[in-house]
């Protein structure tokens, strides 16, 4: 299994409105990055995503599984980019902030911080376990 970070503004979608989606999941589409589709190419059934509110809160607020392998994105008229679907999994008891992650220095390494922009990306193993510890406080 690998691991993921998937960013969405909460005013366009939020973790809430991945819930209410149900067992069957949401398409994760709109990608437009070439270097985010690639990692949504990447993404196997069973995968777990943190989920990130972007923009308005810049935290981890829950946790999805990839139920469906990339697929051509349906919102993208010429078909160049792709669309996975996530299924809702949990809220994070305690949403762990940008801020919070900045300040770990265990974490410097990630894309969150390297490449602010992005909205897919991978996370190693050791610091998915360390970004479930901080949710836990």
């Amino acid at each position: 299994m690998q691991y993921w970070l998937l960013k969405s503004e909460p005013n366009v979608w939020s973790i809430d409105q991945q819930k209410k989606a149900g067992k069957k999941g949401a398409p994760w589409d709109g990608v437009r990055n070439y270097q985010a589709s690639k990692y949504l190419k990447s993404m196997k059934r069973g995968d777990q995503c943190f989920f990130y509110h972007s923009n308005i809160g810049k935290e981890i607020v829950g946790i999805v599984e990839v139920v469906k392998e990339h697929y051509i994105d349906k919102t993208d008229k010429l078909g160049r980019f792709v669309a996975v679907t996530v299924k809702f999994l949990k809220k994070l008891d305690n949403p762990v902030s940008l801020e919070e992650i900045k300040e770990n220095k265990d974490l410097s390494h990630l894309s969150l911080i390297k490449q602010s922009r992005l909205s897919v990306m991978p996370i190693d193993s050791k610091s998915w376990k360390i970004l479930n510890n901080m949710s836990k406080y």
